[in-house]
């Protein structure tokens, strides 16, 4: 049934939202009118994280599901959790220091390159 898959999917647009408040917020704290998307750094920080995570998300949920279906679900959700913990460890790292994102941002990616990794062994398997 892929519970934790679709868990994870739901968590991903709650971490995505989070990104997105912290950028509206930013938005009303720095006075940075729309469309800009340039203006005080704080805020450019919290655009870039959010912008980032998008970007991220984008590449990340074909692969949970990827992996989750032709390799093996139980590890997939492992590092499907582990994508979440490091985007939002990225997204305040950043937000409060450009300097802080490299740990989250760490983990994400390797997160993302294991279930790359999976989900290209357990397709070309099954087509073997």
């Amino acid at each position: 049934m892929h519970l934790q898959a679709a868990l994870i999917t739901a968590l991903s647009t709650i971490v995505i939202t989070i990104a997105m408040y912290l950028v509206g917020r930013a938005r009303g704290k720095y006075q940075v009118q729309v469309p800009a998307t340039t203006g005080h750094p704080d805020f450019e920080r919290a655009f870039r994280a959010h912008q980032n995570t998008l970007e991220q998300a984008i590449m990340f949920l074909p692969l949970l599901w990827l992996a989750t279906i032709y390799c093996n679900e139980q590890y997939a959700a492992y590092l499907g959790y582990a994508w979440l913990i490091g985007r939002l460890w990225y997204i305040f790292g950043y937000i409060a220091e450009a300097g802080k994102r490299s740990t989250g941002f760490m983990i994400g990616a390797l997160a993302q390159l294991g279930l790359l990794g999976m989900s290209l062994w357990g397709i070309i398997s099954k087509m073997m």
